[in-house]
């Protein structure tokens, strides 16, 4: 890989010279700003070796960087090995930003470029910000790497599906409604939508174009009258068809979004900077100037905090779909951990048996991601997947950490597990339980409306951070409704960060929980429940909300040291396993019921 990816680069730099170009980004996004891309738009993997969902390349006429965050240093290090392409750690001492970096890089006169369409508004406007002083120019409406990767797959095209009221809970008229709301209310009469997941909650439909993702490549408009959605107009079932002008929408094929463009007039249009790219955003902002359109107005897309408040249909379906997926878990980790040494399987093998566990559930549809199984020191790599031919077997000794979840008919799930196979450290354990204890702490958490996830994030590594350690990543994210695992705008982390909205938590949000420890070359720990936002109580002082958890798995007591807990602790714990217990019973066999009532025994 590290070879190909060096040839690659100095095709790239070939095309660089013969455009003008001297400094070139490669970013991981598609044109709608997914975390997670299909084939078509692994351009970075290509050129850089690095497979991580989070990552910028950056390539000039003698150097080239890669850009990550705190879930990929160990990961990109092993896959960089040896390519000549340099890690910056993101957010760590003395690391420049991407637009740092060009500043202090670029000369007068020099040109950076990129593909507009993979690049956020906001981050191009970034790059304009810091460059335009150095005298830097920017060009954005060509893709560069197009000659060099020949095998190139193209766009997916497959199936997409109409999801009906019982499923959706709302229909799509009711949703453009309310978004034309928010719309009057951000003084704006259009708005264009280039988010995915957004898009296909609006309009209620579902597509399989990204691995794990029900989504399919759109774009859509909406005005005080008119509501236009672009797909791939060869995958639309038949139910879409006749579902979405009953709706008031209108529909094109996906190719012809840029085009369509260009016809835009008279209208105040929103447009999420975070959201939209950088190309729409330059396209735009020309067609102001031009008074084409009566203006811009740069607001935060209404539909993702829509999307984010489950309503009571959604809800209901989720609070089934965790208790079928929790059993789908717990019968792996029962099986896991009657492994023996001489049946000692691998991780890839491992993995495979807790998706076809899945597969064989009630309402399964696909995996929300691929299925994380690390044993040992690979578990220090967050987003690590075992590859068939080099996983490692999983002995009867140490930790195993299983970060799965599933796609259903009626929800997305998420679920970690750090299960222990054998003798651990006392260090370990001390760890372990410092874990069990910000996830617990969390969990049970009362607040005031107003907070957000940052007001909440120090309960879950208080213990932790008390012990000197962290991790390098956020307590928890939004999770989609038969979307994607990751959702927005909800989030739990600690730290200031101007791209990341903050947003107040809301009765009906859903979040995970999974606070952990990452030690490379030793070890990682991580254990996360799925908690949904809930109301506590209201009163002369506000409304007070708190967290029911949706996760129903049990906790490996074997990693816990009982002196390090609080006696609310043990209760909390013990608590959480009798109600596993009571909700899981009907669903297995008197040989699993067996394993979990022992699994799940009250501890202290």
């Amino acid at each position: 890989m590290a070879e190909k990816s060096i040839s690659a680069i100095d095709l790239l730099r070939q095309e660089m010279k013969k455009a003008g170009v001297d400094v070139y980004l490669i970013p991981t996004e598609d044109f709608h700003g997914s975390e997670y891309v299909c084939d078509a738009f692994k351009v970075r993997e290509y050129f850089s070796g690095f497979s991580g969902s989070a990552g910028t390349l950056v390539v000039t006429r003698n150097e080239a960087g890669l850009w990550t965050d705190g879930r990929y240093f160990i990961q990109a290090g092993h896959e960089l090995a040896g390519s000549g392409i340099r890690l910056y750690k993101m957010r760590e001492p003395g690391v420049p930003t991407i637009a740092e970096y060009l500043k202090n890089t670029m000369k007068p006169g020099q040109k950076l470029a990129f593909d507009g369409r993979c690049i956020s508004a906001r981050a191009g406007l970034r790059y304009e910000t810091a460059l335009k002083a150095a005298g830097v120019g920017i060009l954005y409406e060509r893709d560069l790497t197009e000659s060099i990767w020949t095998t190139r797959p193209g766009l997916p095209g497959k199936p997409i599906w109409h999801l009906p009221f019982t499923w959706s809970g709302q229909s799509c008229r009711d949703k453009l409604g309310k978004v034309r709301e928010e719309l009057r209310r951000a003084g704006a009469s259009a708005f264009l939508l280039t988010r995915l997941d957004d898009l296909m909650w609006l309009f209620n439909i579902r597509g399989a174009d990204i691995p794990c993702n029900p989504v399919t490549l759109a774009y859509g408009y909406i005005d005080e009258s008119e509501a236009v959605l672009f797909v791939g107009e060869g995958g639309l079932s038949e139910e879409c068809r006749k579902a979405l002008p009953k709706e008031g929408v209108t529909v094109h094929d996906y190719s012809r979004f840029y085009s369509w463009m260009k016809g835009l007039h008279q209208k105040k249009v929103l447009i999420d900077d975070n959201k939209c790219n950088y190309y729409i955003f330059k396209q735009l902002e020309h067609y102001k100037e031009q008074e084409q359109i009566d203006g811009l107005v740069i607001s935060k897309n209404p539909t993702e905090r829509l999307k984010a408040v489950k309503n009571p249909v959604e809800s209901k379906h989720i609070r089934e779909v965790y208790r079928v997926d929790s059993v789908a878990v717990t019968r792996f980790i029962r099986w896991i951990k009657a492994q023996g040494e001489k049946e000692a399987v691998t991780e890839v093998q491992a993995a495979a048996y807790l998706n076809r566990l899945r597969r064989e559930s009630q309402g399964f549809l696909d995996l929300s991601f691929p299925t994380i199984c690390a044993y040992g020191a690979n578990a220090a790599m967050m987003h690590y997947e075992a590859k068939e031919g080099s996983s490692s077997r999983i002995l009867p000794a140490g930790l195993l950490l299983v970060d799965s979840g599933g796609q259903y008919m009626g929800g997305t799930t998420d679920v970690t597990r750090t299960a222990v196979m054998g003798p651990i450290s006392h260090e370990i354990r001390r760890q372990y339980t410092a874990v069990v204890k910000g996830m617990l702490s969390l969990s049970r958490a009362v607040f005031l409306h107003g907070c957000t996830g940052r007001n909440l994030d120090i309960l879950a590594r208080e213990a932790l951070w008390q012990m000197g350690i962290d991790y390098k990543c956020g307590t928890g994210h939004g999770i989609g409704y038969m979307l994607n695992v990751h959702e927005g705008p909800q989030n739990i982390g600690w730290t200031y960060n101007k791209d990341i909205t903050e947003t107040v938590l809301e009765p009906g949000m859903l979040l995970s929980n999974e606070p952990g420890v990452y030690r490379e070359g030793s070890h990682g720990i991580r254990i996360e429940n799925i908690l949904a936002v809930k109301e506590i109580m209201r009163n002369q002082d506000g409304l007070f909300l708190g967290f029911d958890t949706l996760t129903l798995v049990p906790i490996d007591i074997a990693g816990i040291d009982v002196s390090l807990m609080t006696a609310p602790e043990i209760s909390q714990l013990n608590d959480y396993h009798r109600r596993v217990r009571e909700e899981l019973k009907d669903y297995l066999n008197k040989e699993e019921q067996e394993w979990l009532d022992e699994a799940t025994k009250p501890i202290g």
